[in-house]
């Protein structure tokens, strides 16, 4: 019998006979009854606490996996690309936080307000465990990882404007995502250097971005509507050539 289908087989045991960490999300029908999410879930919470001594490296999550009480062959169920996969499921963790709170806006609630509530929402779930979120963005940083840190950080915008109603699939969908990616990456930037009790200078920060890009979208809203108000080319160059043409 090979090593991960005895680890599957101990992992469905677990299921119905150990209780759920903590911090694993009970409201997520998958974290309930998967039991490879049980086990991820087991996983990274150790990880976590391990992460901001010793970073995110091979050793140190051998030590987590030592303290979640999980052998190798279930450590490599629970996150088969070892750092990478924890780092993606902690990171899903706190933007379900941050789908949950834009979802329960109240109607009317303005685009800014939920965009400023995203990226706010999504920091303060990380913020539990903030030198390991440091040094997560460090390994992210390395070039083999460039990939899934973008694909990572893409995903947070594109759920958060999800969240928000927006279904567009026109250059929007890009530039919307862009932008937002931008305002998080810079305000994650400074709040990782912020060292104040409250968080105020980086909340600050993050209103002074967005009132950048409210500009910034103010002003290409205008442009689109001067564009729209342009004669047609083609229809003034046919003009040009053949006269005014009936009307059908």
């Amino acid at each position: 019998m090979s090593v991960a289908k005895t680890a599957m087989d101990q992992a469905t045991r677990l299921t119905y006979f150990m209780p759920m960490t903590p911090s694993a999300d009970l409201t997520h029908p998958i974290s309930r009854h998967d039991p490879v999410s049980a086990l991820r879930d087991r996983f990274l919470d150790a990880a976590l606490d391990e992460a901001g001594f010793s970073g995110w490296f091979p050793a140190s999550l051998d030590r987590a996996r030592l303290a979640a009480g999980l052998s190798e062959g279930e450590a490599m169920l629970a996150a088969p690309r070892g750092a990478i996969d924890l780092i993606d499921a902690w990171f899903d963790r706190a933007e379900r936080a941050m789908e949950r709170a834009i979802e329960a806006c109240e109607p009317g609630t303005k685009i800014r307000d939920k965009a400023r509530l995203a990226v706010r929402v999504r920091l303060e779930a990380l913020a539990t465990h903030k030198e390991s979120l440091r040094r997560a963005a460090i390994y992210l940083a390395m070039p083999n990882n460039a990939a899934d840190a973008l694909r990572i950080g893409w995903r947070a915008a594109d759920r958060a404007w999800t969240s928000m109603g927006d279904w567009s699939t026109d250059f929007n969908y890009y530039s919307k995502r862009t932008i937002l990616l931008g305002v998080h990456l810079a305000t994650l930037a400074f709040w990782l250097q912020d060292d104040s009790d409250d968080n105020a200078p980086t909340w600050a920060f993050l209103d002074r971005q967005l009132s950048g890009v409210m500009q910034f979208e103010k002003v290409k809203a205008q442009v689109n509507q001067l564009v729209d108000r342009l004669p047609d080319p083609l229809g003034l160059i046919t003009r040009l050539r053949y006269g005014p043409q009936p009307r059908p």
